[in-house]
């Protein structure tokens, strides 16, 4: 699947503070440390907020959730995540 969507054409979907929920089970692909490679860093349904948003690619909106269960915190795009009420 290709997304040749600008998201930055668009206000991000998550602001600061957010309660978000994992959609689907995060594996680590080496980018985190101190996890294995392919180690599930979070687990579907894990509600975290929201700590910051940047940018990927000059298209995309990258979510840093803090995540408390895990006490992880793992960058993620808008169709990996669904708000939760605060």
């Amino acid at each position: 699947m290709t997304d040749d969507r600008f998201e930055l054409w668009d206000r991000p979907s998550f602001q600061r503070g957010d309660a978000v929920a994992s959609l689907k089970d995060v594996r680590n692909d080496g980018t985190f440390p101190g996890a294995r490679m392919g180690e599930v860093l979070i687990r579907k349904g894990e509600t975290g907020y929201v700590h910051s948003v940047g940018t990927y690619l000059n298209r995309f909106y990258i979510y840093g959730i803090e995540f408390i269960d895990s006490g992880r915190l793992v960058g993620m795009r808008v169709h990996e995540l669904e708000g939760r009420p605060s």
